[in-house]
């Protein structure tokens, strides 16, 4: 029997460093709001059987209508998310029926095919996977002070990204035990891993960018530029 394999897009979030009015989701891109380019990607891929997307209870009206006017029909649903991402992704996963799941940033529009599938395959293989991306800088780390206690080895960091990718009940599990003890983490790869069980990193683009100030949106504005030129 096949895997069914479901997404849940998160954009509840409203994000302040943009400095707009508007939510950054839902910013245009070229005439698109950000959140649109972002599920046209996954309504495209082969891998994707379903698509779950998480908003603020405000915006389902109008990504409800979006749904339509763009013709996304792997969205079996949206659901009004909760006050931290963690609380979204939950609701969104309660909403979706897969046997593996995605779990991705709205506002990362530029994911590709081949690393979706990428980072599929290692989940199969392992249990859970990330993609993510050798940290470029040299990182410090700093006390309360400002003072610098160590530097850590560059080679052994990474930028972690979305999608995330799981068995779909052991990262149901996973939330439900963080919620259990009250546990808010920065990533469900982290809620994941509290289980120990262990998460692999799959190498992704640093070109899958999460638009969240406005360097970010000129950033994106290029790269569809340049995606634009490389289909011609």
């Amino acid at each position: 029997m096949n895997n069914r394999v479901g997404a849940v897009i998160v954009a509840a979030g409203k994000g302040s460093r943009m400095g707009t009015p508007e939510s950054k989701q839902y910013l245009l891109l070229e005439g698109k709001p950000i959140l649109v380019h972002t599920l046209l990607q996954f309504e495209q891929m082969a891998l994707i059987d379903e698509i779950v997307l998480v908003v603020g209870a405000q915006d389902v009206e109008r990504c409800t209508v979006w749904i339509k006017t763009y013709g996304l029909q792997k969205i079996k649903k949206i659901v009004a998310g909760g006050a931290e991402r963690q609380y979204s992704v939950y609701q969104g996963l309660l909403a979706l029926q897969a046997d593996w799941v995605f779990i991705h940033d709205g506002v990362r529009p530029f994911v590709t095919e081949e690393r979706v599938r990428a980072c599929y395959e290692a989940a199969m293989h392992h249990g859970a996977a990330v993609l993510a991306v050798p940290v470029k800088d040299t990182i410090k780390q700093v006390n309360e002070a400002g003072r610098i206690e160590h530097t850590p080895d560059r080679r052994s960091l990474w930028a972690i990204q979305t999608p995330q990718a799981f068995r779909y009940a052991d990262v149901v599990r996973a939330h439900e035990e963080a919620q259990r003890e009250q546990f808010v983490g920065t990533d469900d790869s982290m809620l994941v891993e509290r289980l120990g069980l262990p998460v692999y990193v799959v190498e992704g683009d640093y070109t899958n960018i999460k638009i969240t100030t406005p360097d970010d949106l000129v950033s994106a504005e290029f790269w569809l530029q340049q995606m634009r030129e490389e289909r011609q």
